[in-house]
């Protein structure tokens, strides 16, 4: 009689025990418990917490007063999801998880935001604030001193820390012998008692709830004196120095009722343009003090169609793609040869020439760059002296990009000679081998299989090179600063980069213009993205077929 087919028989369970099921996971309610919070824990999750409530309360005030309350409700919501989150024992992945895409939302994609926002706008010197701003700049601006009007005697004081605090304007009326105290708030009267005034000069020289500044703190702020008015009911008091204040009035008057702005001397008027952000008159002359608004598209047409600024972009274009892939073409030459010299078994020493060989990836490129661009100097730099040369490296356009890349070539090759050396280390010499045994020389061993497994293996660091240093700005400004600069083009030198160029468009001494910098930043992503991802692309066919 044969036995019935059936698995392995579990050995008998001892009454009220649960069968033990091995090699799975308990799911008891005790094994689902979590650990206990210890009190350091405990201690570090309330400091953090409260510092995150600290943080919102103090961010709210602002966003309150400016009434922006989509931010502000951002702001709640935010707060609250974070203290339900780490209050609560559930959603153990989110805990770890939510700090760093907080962070990579303040500091990678807010910042990429505001700038592609910012492209859109007329955004600069001139049009930084709203329109009600540039309504007061122009009649500030425009103040001039009354025939007559009173010149008081003037104390430059703060209601608080003499370097930072906010300036108040002590006065005294030599002929009424009254005293006053003046902000941008406006003029109010002092009481006699709780002031002194130097019989001599005239100037007050002590005030109850007052520090003064002395002449050498007043002057290290004349900026801030020379840009505080006072505003008055018959115009506004404005200094005249340091030790004298006048009482002016704006010859420049905004009229609502025409939405224009006035000059009641010359009886000209610039209405305002909403499109553009400015009071333009009717011949065309467009007052210095404007508004930020909109434009739409109008910063992308003019870097494209405008001469003055599409010349100088296509052609720093241009150099830029040269430059980043000849510092990476080049480098990766110089180091991958560097690399397979020392990795022939017949080479002896070589823990000694690469400790010499990886120097100048040790050394802090900033320094290296200044370094260099003193050895580069036409009358006493090394070059020259050193090789009998007379060449004016920075002052040719071609001698000056040859230079600049020559200085990428020694500062960014020990970096290549590193990568490539461990990339040749994770060959097996069984390839080469076979290769040497079918009858291959050594270069059609390095060109079928060394440089394709090498290219696999460092593509990747190659595109990250050409992307570092299509935005190298520290390889320009510590060397060339971008020149040499054709005489009719100061904004744009022979060695710019994209970069550069944006910097000095956005922070150059004629003017910023952050709108446009902002545009060119979209348009070297774009193209900085587009390069990547097809790169990328290659590389992973790349590694599909010798995988």
């Amino acid at each position: 009689m044969s036995a019935p087919l059936s698995g392995p028989r579990s050995a008998p369970q001892a009454p009220g025990r649960e069968p033990v099921r091995r090699g799975l996971p308990r799911t008891s309610r005790t094994a689902r418990q979590h650990a206990p919070i210890t009190a350091t824990g405990l201690v570090v999750k309330v400091v953090l917490l409260g510092l995150v409530a600290g943080i919102a309360i103090w961010a709210a005030f602002p966003l309150i007063e400016a009434e922006h309350w989509i931010a502000l409700g951002v702001l709640a919501v935010t707060t609250a999801g974070l203290f339900y989150l780490y209050l609560s024992r559930r959603h153990i992945p989110a805990k770890y998880l939510v700090p760093g895409t907080l962070f990579l939302i303040a500091f990678q994609v807010f910042p990429v935001l505001y700038t592609a926002s910012t492209a859109f706008t007329n955004f600069g010197d001139g049009h930084r604030g709203t329109k009600d701003d540039a309504i007061v700049a122009v009649q500030t601006a425009s103040v001039k001193q009354v025939p007559g009007s009173t010149e008081y005697n003037l104390t430059i004081a703060t209601t608080g820390d003499p370097a930072t605090g906010s300036l108040t304007f002590l006065l005294s009326d030599p002929k009424t012998k009254e005293v006053f105290a003046g902000d941008a708030d406006g003029l109010r009267k002092l009481d006699a008692a709780d002031v002194e005034v130097s019989s001599l000069s005239g100037k007050i020289t002590a005030a109850d709830g007052y520090t003064l500044l002395n002449i050498g703190q007043a002057s290290s702020r004349s900026d801030a004196v020379t840009a505080l008015v006072v505003p008055t009911d018959e115009g506004a008091i404005r200094s005249n120095g340091l030790t004298r204040a006048y009482e002016g009035k704006a010859i420049r008057a905004y009229d609502a009722a025409c939405d224009c702005v006035k000059d009641s001397e010359t009886g000209k008027t610039w209405t305002a343009d909403e499109e553009s952000g400015s009071f333009v008159a009717a011949d065309g002359e467009r007052l210095a003090q404007g508004w930020k608004v909109g434009v739409g598209l109008k910063n992308f047409a003019t870097v494209l169609t405008d001469r003055n600024i599409s010349g100088p972009f296509f052609g720093t274009l241009a150099w830029n793609f040269a430059f980043a892939i000849g510092s990476t073409g080049l480098t990766f030459l110089l180091g991958m040869a560097i690399a397979l010299a020392l990795h022939s078994p017949r080479m002896r020493g070589t823990n000694l020439y690469r400790m010499v060989l990886i120097l100048p990836y040790a050394m802090p490129s900033f320094a290296m760059l200044l370094i260099w661009r003193d050895m580069f100097n036409t009358d006493f730099g090394l070059l020259n002296n050193l090789f009998g040369l007379n060449v004016d490296w920075f002052g040719g356009n071609w001698s000056a990009r040859i230079a600049v890349v020559l200085v990428q070539l020694w500062l960014g090759y020990p970096y290549m000679f590193l990568v490539a050396t461990g990339a040749l280390q994770a060959i097996p010499r069984e390839l080469t081998e076979a290769t040497s045994v079918d009858g291959a020389s050594p270069w059609q061993s390095f060109r079928a299989v060394t440089l394709p497994l090498l290219l696999v293996a460092l593509s990747p660091l190659l595109i990250a090179s050409f992307a570092f240093n299509f935005n190298n700005v520290n390889a320009i400004l510590f060397t060339t600063e971008g020149g040499p600069f054709a005489p009719d083009n100061p904004t744009n030198g022979a060695t710019d980069l994209l970069i550069t160029y944006t910097y000095r468009l956005a922070f150059g001494a004629q003017g910023a213009e952050f709108g446009l910098a902002a545009t060119v930043s979209i348009f070297i992503f774009a193209i900085v993205a587009t390069v990547s991802a097809i790169s990328f692309r290659r590389t992973r066919k790349q590694e599909e077929v010798y995988s």
